[in-house]
């Protein structure tokens, strides 16, 4: 067994891979692969040796082999303090936002923060063109980003700039909707145009204060995320889509202005139930901002 109570009562785990001195792997008690990060947990030891629980700091554990492999070579290449760090952010992250993460975060914002510190060291940071847009559509993730800023400064001593709170902020946004990073970007791209679109057509600006607001940004989170996942929803309440259609005339006419850009930029269609949703928001909104 490689997780097991010895005699005294002690929570021990065996080593199956040294990593580095901090990074080792073992098997849990279920039998799947885990990788745990200590201070000085792999100095000096070999494969079978025994690890106690309590000098365990973080158990890393990824749904499949693939990350776990992923996982176990960033480790192996990253400094310590940078794991350590980016692990903070993370587990600040999953408090201050009260959902589960996509465990591939570890890998992502870990691989990120030390190629952004490499890139500033090189004096080759990237501006983040969607800034603005990021401050507006994924608030609570940017005020995350603001602080993972000041936690790298603190633990770190590096000095990042402010567009890195914005790419932070889409890491953390990526793991919340199970997506990757590239797609994180065409969602926000689509959530800024779907408000430009609106606010032209209803020819007002948008309460971005409002309840219904929030809930427009939020279901545009999970449509863009359906539309590039291709995973469109089906008709099935043709009866109920008829009566929104006929009911909302102005704020349905709006949905298929939003239709259009999307078939037309990105060549994709969108259902009649995911017309139905965005009438529905559209409708909320507009009478919010007109009140």
């Amino acid at each position: 067994m490689f997780f097991y109570i010895n005699a005294w009562g002690a929570e021990m785990y065996r080593i199956t891979k040294v990593i580095n001195n901090n990074i080792v792997c073992s098997v849990d008690r279920d039998g799947s692969e885990i990788i745990l990060r200590g201070l000085g947990i792999g100095f000096q030891k070999n494969a079978h040796d025994e690890i106690p629980d309590d000098k365990v700091e973080k158990i890393f554990k990824m749904t499949n082999q693939k990350d776990s492999n992923k996982l176990k070579e960033l480790l192996a290449e990253v400094p310590n303090e940078y794991v350590t760090t980016c692990t903070e952010i993370i587990d600040v992250a999953k408090k201050q936002l009260g959902k589960r993460l996509n465990e591939n975060i570890y890998i992502t914002l870990t691989d990120h923060i030390s190629f952004a510190i490499e890139r500033k060291r090189q004096n080759l940071e990237y501006k983040n063109a969607l800034l603005i847009e990021i401050k507006n559509f994924y608030q609570p993730e940017y005020e995350i980003g603001l602080l993972a800023l000041q936690i790298i400064k603190d633990k770190l001593d590096e000095s990042l700039s402010i567009d890195e709170a914005g790419f932070i902020a889409l890491h953390i946004v990526n793991a919340e909707l199970d997506t990757d990073i590239s797609s994180m970007m065409k969602i926000t791209e689509l959530i800024q145009k779907v408000i430009e679109i609106t606010t032209n057509y209803y020819q007002m600006d948008l309460d971005e204060d409002s309840l219904h607001y929030e809930r427009f940004i939020t279901h545009l989170k999970f449509f863009g995320q359906r539309l590039f996942n291709n995973k469109i929803t089906k008709d099935d309440d043709a009866t109920f889509q008829k009566m929104i259609k006929k009911r909302y005339a102005k704020d349905y006419e709006c949905a298929a202005k939003i239709k259009n850009y999307v078939l037309e930029s990105l060549g994709k269609q969108i259902s009649e139930e995911e017309m139905v949703f965005l009438t529905v928001h559209l409708r909320r909104i507009s009478s919010t901002s007109n009140e």
